[in-house]
Parts: C-alpha cells; structure tokens; sequence
C-alpha cells in the first residue's frame, strides 16, 4: 500500500499535493450539494483533527470502503468448556468492509459519519469460504451463521469549525499513529424487551483501534484550506472482546465465556476497489451494502440488527429463534 518511490521527498510531496489537496478542487460540487462535507472540512486547521476527519470519510463527500479482515476466537475462562470448546479455539474467520460517507447537515457546521457494515464469518482454515452454518459444541445443534449486516452504522453529529481537534497523535517509525478504545454497555433487556441470554441483559464489550497512516499521506493530505480529494491510505488494527454472537444461540448466562476478534482493516477509494469474491457475495444477497447511506438514520450493531432481521422486531424472542432455528 505505501510503496516507496524513486523520487526526492520534497518532489513527491509536490506531486500528491497537486494531485489530491487542490484548494478548491471540488467547489463546483460542493456549490450544487448542500451535504458536502468540503466547506466545512477546509476550515480545520488542526492536523489531527484532519486526519481524523479523513477515516470518518472522504473530504470528497464520496463513499470509501474500509475492508475488513480478521479471525474470531473463543475466549473462555478456566478453560471451563474442553474439550468440547477450547479456550483459544479459532471459531472463524471474518472477512468483509465497512463503507461510509461524510455527510453535512444543510446549512450548517455538523458533519456526520454515514456508513453500512457487512462482514461475513468464513471458514478457519479459508478466509474465502463464506461459512452458512455452525455446529454449536455444547448443544450439539446445528444453526445458520448470520453475518454482521449493519444498516446503518452513523456517528455524529461533528461541530466541525476551525478550533476543530482530533485525538493526541503518536510518532512510530515513519507513521502517524493514534488510537480509539470503546466501552460498550448496553441493556438490551430494558431498550428491547430481549435478553439474548446475556447476564442482566446487558451486552457488555470492548472496541480497540489503532489507526496508521504513512507519513507521507499525512504530509500530503494535511494542507489547511484544502480539500483532499479520494481516500486516505489509512492501516487500522481492531480488537474486540464481545459476548457469543446472537446466532451462535449460546446463552452468556449459562456457557461462560467470550469471543475475542482481531481483525485489520485498510481503506479503500470505493466499493468496486473490493475484491471480486466479495463483492459476488453482496451484489446477490446484500446489495443493500453497495453503497453508504445517504441521510442519517438509527444506528445498529449486531445485536440490534439480530433483533431487527431475525426476530422481526421483538416479533419472536431470541430463545424461540434459537429453538426453531437449530437442527439436531
């Protein structure tokens, strides 16, 4: 991804300047779209703050992509389930994107991070093969895997004016690093009605990132007063500890333990830059997962998205799923 070049640093940097932080560059699409993040994002002086600003979408206001790319383990205590699931066990791998916009509130300073997620788990030992169905280890029954198809996933709203800034950023090699760590606590079983089996009905987790760009990106795509046009070649690295995913139909009240995903992620300028077999798969069950939202709306995680598609909406509970839905 950041491949060096046979050029003098200053000659390179002359060349991306030109190419993507062209002031003004867009401003005859900015002047037609009122939800351009541009006008706003060109008043940022604070280098962090533009760096930040460029993973929550292109400055362009065009949609990115951020692939995703990682593998999901069992993360038990006491290794209290072997031999049947083992501490450690790799379950799956995961494989799919994130793609989003930045999108401007008309007529005022507020920039929102617009985006849908669709990850699919696949198999341990093939990155490629799309897993459909799991064989739970404690019950024995078999259940349809149910990718994370987050619609939408919206951050936001930004107060994005000039004393605009981002997080304290650290210097490693020739990368600019910086890092975002989210506890989650959420009581599923006051907001939904629905437990998922979780202890107290609250879905409690950990999100950890660390983001990297090459120094000559930041360098190119820092320039106060201009618009970066494409995405930003951003590294990101995730963790998460989480409890079983929903149709996984392992009650947290009664099978101790956890998942644990590790995953990388890295950007992308647009939805056909992801690779074919992946693209296959959305464009004929997912198609929804082309392209970012376009207005903000509710958000969702994979637990809400379970209980938006998969129990219509508190329609059904999560143990009748799980009863209905397991094959012996």
């Amino acid at each position: 991804m950041f491949k060096r070049r046979a050029l003098t640093l200053s000659a390179a940097l002359t060349a991306l300047l030109v190419c993507v932080a062209v002031p003004g560059a867009a401003a005859g699409e900015e002047e037609d779209d009122p939800t351009a993040p541009g006008p706003v994002y060109r008043t940022v002086t604070d280098k962090s703050g533009l760096l930040s600003l460029q993973t929550n979408g292109r400055p362009d206001g065009r949609d990115m992509v951020f692939r995703i790319s990682g593998a999901v383990y069992a993360n038990i205590e006491g290794n209290a389930h072997d031999p049947q699931l083992r501490h450690g066990q790799k379950l799956f791998n995961i494989e799919g994107y994130n793609i989003r916009r930045l999108y401007r509130v008309p007529g005022t300073t507020q920039l929102y991070q617009l985006s849908r997620e669709i990850v699919f788990y696949t198999d341990p030992a093939d990155p490629t093969k799309i897993v459909r169905e799991w064989t739970n280890p404690i019950d024995l029954r078999t259940y349809p895997v149910v990718p994370i198809n987050n619609d939408t996933v919206n951050f936001g709203p930004f107060n994005v004016t000039p004393s605009y800034a981002g997080p304290p950023l650290r210097q490693m090699h020739d990368e600019t690093v910086w890092t975002s760590d989210i506890p989650v606590r959420t009581n599923f079983g006051l907001t939904l009605g629905e437990s998922f089996g979780l202890v107290n009905g609250v879905y409690a987790a950990q999100e950890m990132f660390d983001f990297y760009v090459d120094d000559r990106e930041v360098a190119a795509r820092t320039v106060a007063g201009t618009v970066p046009r494409g995405a930003m070649k951003t590294k990101i690295s995730w963790s998460r500890t989480s409890p079983w995913a929903p149709f996984m139909c392992l009650p947290e009240t009664g099978v101790r333990g956890q998942l644990t995903y590790h995953a990388r992620s890295w950007s992308l300028p647009s939805y056909l830059d992801v690779e074919p077999w992946l693209r296959a798969e959305v464009d004929a069950a997912y198609p929804l997962y082309k392209a970012a939202p376009t207005a903000p709306a509710p958000s969702e995680n994979s637990w809400t998205s379970f209980y938006n598609k998969q129990l219509g909406k508190g329609a059904t509970t999560w143990a009748d799923w799980c009863a209905a839905n397991g094959r012996a």
